[in-house]
């Protein structure tokens, strides 16, 4: 596929402290930036691909060891941030 003209910008997105934790290292370990990262994984969920290989589930798997990100995705739209609760 040729290369392909994109316009990007900033975004003010907030996300669990962890789990960013865990996708910078990722991006870190693929010497690619977070950005890329993101967009890669938004593409293929788009298309209900899987975006990651089995080598790089158990980098994501040791990352989340690391940063002790203890949850999985059955924690989505099931979080509340510390403030929200008092």
């Amino acid at each position: 596929m040729s290369k392909m003209k994109i316009e990007r910008v900033q975004t003010g997105v907030r996300m669990e402290k962890r789990m960013v934790k865990v996708l910078k290292g990722l991006a870190e370990y693929l010497d690619i930036s977070l950005g890329d990262l993101l967009e890669g994984i938004v593409l293929h969920s788009f298309e209900g691909k899987a975006p990651f290989s089995e080598k790089t589930l158990g980098k994501i798997e040791e990352l989340k060891k690391i940063y002790e990100m203890d949850y999985n995705a059955s924690a989505s739209h099931n979080m509340t941030e510390e403030d929200e609760s008092k």
